[in-house]
């Protein structure tokens, strides 16, 4: 059933597809199975879907997302979007059943679509924040990574738990290691061990832990925080945040330079600086 919700100001756009239910057709959500997406002002809220499974990230809830999160960044409504996941966790990782026995080619395509969800992140307009609760292990903790942001509740749990299984969590590894310290990312890979959300804040998995009762309401608030701005203020800075990481300082430094003085003539730099000196709100569309 396809249908338009009030709260308050918001209109919100949801989908459901219980049994013998259809989506109204022309719906850009009208392809979705394993996914939910909600449009609250400015924020996208996308929930995966597969909670009877854990809401593993298998071949095709991982095309849907992909090509969802595309879509999102090609229409450029939203200017923050949230990933949560349905049931009682955030995502268990893989579909194991999609890798015992099968051919490595057909592993490899897996893995390659769940490389294609991670680019469409990184490379989407929009920051991404992950919602998390219950465990996010394997995948699902390469997902929380892979977002910009993370908001935890305090018994949310995350692994890298492949050593376990006798296959070491290759891929998770990558995001992981580049959010954490690298001794602990070492750490949780070789041991398989789960840690704590607030362990998780620790070393720098997470930006927040909150009550469980309040993770909806605190990743809205900071969802909202960074709806205010405009899009294209929020693209350039994601875009050089994640390119001048590797280079070196001065490298960073001179590109920064470069940007810098590129955006500060664009119509959203006028008015935010205008709008400072004259000193009132800024007025962007």
């Amino acid at each position: 059933m396809y249908s338009l919700r009030k709260r308050g100001s918001e209109a919100v756009r949801y989908i459901s597809r219980g049994e013998g239910e259809t989506v109204k057709r022309g719906s850009p959500l009208e392809t979705l199975k394993y996914l939910d997406f909600e449009k609250i002002d400015k924020i996208g809220v996308i929930t995966l879907k597969n909670p009877e499974k854990r809401n593993a990230l298998s071949f095709e809830l991982l095309a849907e997302l992909e090509e969802l999160v595309r879509k999102i960044a090609t229409e450029r409504e939203q200017r923050v979007v949230i990933i949560k996941g349905a049931g009682e966790c955030f995502s268990s990782g893989h579909d194991l059943r999609e890798i015992l026995l099968k051919h490595p080619c057909e592993v490899e395509r897996l893995f390659l679509k769940c490389f294609d969800v991670m680019r469409a992140i990184r490379e989407a307009p929009q920051p991404y924040i992950a919602q998390v609760h219950g465990v996010a292990t394997a995948a699902g903790c390469q997902l929380v990574a892979a977002c910009d942001l993370a908001v935890a509740a305090k018994s949310a749990k995350f692994s890298l738990p492949g050593v376990n299984i006798g296959l070491f969590c290759f891929t998770p590894t990558v995001f992981v290691s580049r959010n954490v310290l690298r001794k602990k990312a070492f750490e949780l890979a070789i041991t398989g061990e789960m840690i704590s959300a607030e362990e998780a804040f620790r070393i720098g998995l997470v930006n927040k832990v909150v009550e469980d009762g309040e993770l909806e309401n605190e990743t809205m608030n900071l969802a909202r925080k960074i709806s205010r701005f405009p899009l294209t203020v929020l693209e350039s800075g994601k875009r050089f945040f994640y390119r001048q990481l590797f280079m070196d300082d001065f490298q960073a430094l001179s590109y920064a330079t470069e940007t810098i003085a590129l955006y500060s003539q664009t119509k959203e730099a006028i008015e935010g600086i205008s709008a400072f000196l004259e000193k009132r709100e800024p007025k962007w569309d």
